[in-house]
């Protein structure tokens, strides 16, 4: 089995290539998806959030709401960080879970844990390889004006609270470009996925 991280910007297109490399028949593990899991009404982080944020940042059927959330924490790194320690630690757990599972099912699996903050969190010291997607910036502006309903001056905040692209792409094995016709980017992700899994 081969644990690959995969990361990339806000909006580069990296939850694309995630499902593209599912349907090459990789097992992806998405820390969102995860993290939304363990913010769930009355579980543990949930509890620490509202004690720690208030009823401001639940919606009226006391979920999360991220939107409210996401303003806070984006405008002050303390918040963010504070927030970080209440969610990563419990979707770690999860992700542990959930790669000893795939390799149960399939020894040779290649398994792609899709998390943003894959540098920053020091998830890159617990996979095997790593995958960054990228995009330039006007292009990211765009996506998330259009997709989140973002202004220019809240995009711009978004993706300067991540670790510079031009970083990841240092410290990353592989790189995609997340700008390329959608054809193009399914040959080259196939590719990828060929040559991960001589080494599952």
């Amino acid at each position: 089995m081969i644990l690959v991280g995969l990361t990339g910007g806000v909006a580069t297109g990296k939850s694309t290539v995630a499902a593209m490399l599912k349907q090459c028949g990789a097992v992806v593990i998405d820390a969102d998806l995860l993290a939304r899991d363990v913010v769930t009404p009355g579980k543990p982080a949930w509890k620490e959030i509202v004690a720690t944020f208030g009823k401001s940042v639940l919606n009226s059927d006391g979920t999360l709401n991220r939107h409210a959330l996401g303003a806070i924490v984006f405008r002050h790194p303390a918040k963010r960080l504070v927030l970080e320690r209440m969610i990563h630690p419990r979707v770690a757990r999860e992700q542990k879970r959930l790669t000893r599972e795939a390799a149960r099912n399939n020894p040779n699996a290649v398994v792609i844990y899709d998390v943003p903050l894959l540098f920053e969190a020091g998830i890159d010291k617990r996979v095997d390889t790593t995958l960054i997607v990228t995009a330039d910036r006007a292009t990211q502006i765009a996506r998330l004006k259009s997709r989140n309903g973002l202004s220019r001056a809240e995009a711009i905040r978004r993706i300067k609270s991540q670790m510079p692209l031009s970083k990841k792409i240092r410290l990353a094995d592989h790189v995609i470009d997340g700008t390329l016709p959608l054809r193009q980017l399914r040959k080259q992700t196939a590719h990828l996925f060929k040559q991960l899994t001589m080494f599952s």
